[in-house]
């Protein structure tokens, strides 16, 4: 019988405020607070422990789904403190669950950090927005705020499709349909189809898992309805190319002659520890869809996309890199921890070294493509030197010269 209860340890997360926790058999209940996992003070789990706390929580339905197919996942309340998606499976035959805790109270984009231009999105009667980013990166909680705020400000019909239903909507200036995928409805393909006769204004898709789904809801977007979406990608272009490409070839065309068409944005973020105070904060890529990112997305020249993010600050729209580099020189995030998430830690490391930053860097690679970002940065600046491309030359020697240099002392060791 197991001698740790579900409910003491779920109001120790709410208590201390920590987003997720684990249990594992072999260890003891471990918490995610800040980022960084923290063991309880309790008892190492045995097998009958893990099995105990997932019966006491677990629907018998999704009980089922576990034994059938090793996983299942469903969410709880826990009375008005909080809401808890929970995702149980088995590993090396025993049982284990993780519990990542939903907050009732729902955040504003100031508290978020979102950029201006998502006010005018929710104010669209059309559109795709789409928030990506790695599991963990606070997706949910963006598309809640939004939502909320068209709730508060709007006369809308709003569904959202979810698996599982994680922030509750309570009907305000609008209606807020929620639907839970294998409670209401089937699948979030099936949701979006049904959808549509039952005169929606907004459409939110929990997760856009597959290339009917994915169909359906830019789809949905072009006959006239504002659709939110997720999709887990890294940066604004290639949310772009992952939708492209998830298609098959004979129907790439026509999805990137949709996508153009539609007045659509991606927010990219992800979530850092904090320097300046305890928690973390969100850092983005933002990309609003110009005239001019239209025809690259047309043209399928999605690879010039970051340029147009970098000329188009009026729109609100910024690379991620540059966010980072932004919430670094702010003080509210470590230079090691801007390299980490950057797209480009060698560009990164350079841009840190020259604001004074003392970046003490163990990764030869990242070194090497530092000095090869710094010799291109000069090259940029230098004059041209006729058709022969002399400082071209001249760049591309020094970068063989460092992954040389490089090659020696690793050599060496």
């Amino acid at each position: 019988m197991s001698t740790i209860q579900i409910d003491r340890l779920l109001e120790t997360v709410v208590k201390r405020g920590v987003s997720d926790l684990h249990l594992a058999v072999g260890k003891p209940p471990t918490v995610r607070l800040h980022g960084g996992l923290r063991e309880l003070q309790t008892k190492t789990l045995e097998s009958e422990d893990t099995i105990a706390m997932m019966k006491a929580i677990t629907p018998e339905r999704i009980q089922q789904e576990y034994e059938e197919t090793g996983s299942g996942d469903f969410a709880i309340a826990y009375g008005e403190a909080a809401r808890f998606r929970v995702s149980i499976f088995k590993q090396r035959g025993n049982c284990s669950m993780v519990l990542r805790q939903i907050p009732n109270k729902l955040l504003t984009f100031d508290q978020i950090g979102l950029p201006k231009m998502a006010e005018q999105i929710c104010r669209r009667p059309r559109g795709l927005f789409l928030v990506t980013g790695p599991t963990g990166s606070g997706k949910s909680t963006t598309l809640a705020a939004m939502i909320d705020y068209i709730n508060i400000n709007f006369d809308r019909h709003i569904i959202t499709m979810e698996d599982p239903v994680e922030f509750y909507h309570k009907h305000k200036k609008s209606i807020v349909v929620q639907r839970e995928v294998g409670v209401d409805v089937p699948s979030f393909s099936e949701a979006i189809r049904r959808a549509l006769r039952q005169d929606p204004d907004v459409i939110l898709v929990g997760e856009m898992r597959d290339t009917v789904t994915i169909g359906a809801a830019v789809s949905a977007a072009e006959t006239g309805h504002l659709v939110f979406g997720t999709l887990h990608t890294n940066g604004a272009a290639s949310t772009i190319s992952r939708i492209i490409d998830s298609f098959p070839a004979d129907q790439q065309e026509q999805i990137r002659v949709q996508l153009a068409n539609n007045r659509i944005a991606v927010l990219s973020q992800t979530l850092c520890p904090r320097i300046d105070q305890e928690g973390r904060v969100a850092v983005y890529e933002f990309m609003y869809v110009t005239p001019s990112i239209q025809n690259l997305i047309r043209e399928n020249k999605v690879f010039r996309i970051d340029s147009d993010i970098q000329t188009g600050k009026k729109y609100g729209m910024q690379l991620l890199d540059d966010n980072l580099f932004m919430n670094f020189l702010s003080g509210k995030i470590s230079a090691e921890e801007a390299i980490d998430k950057s797209r480009n830690a060698g560009q990164m490391v350079d841009r840190l070294t020259k604001a004074g930053a003392d970046v003490e860097m163990k990764d030869d690679g990242i070194i090497a493509d530092a000095q090869d970002a710094a010799a291109a940065a000069a090259n940029a600046k230098a004059p041209q030197m006729g058709s022969s491309g002399a400082s071209a030359d001249d760049a591309a020697a020094k970068a063989a010269a460092n992954r040389a240099r490089m090659q020696a002392m690793n050599a060496k060791k």
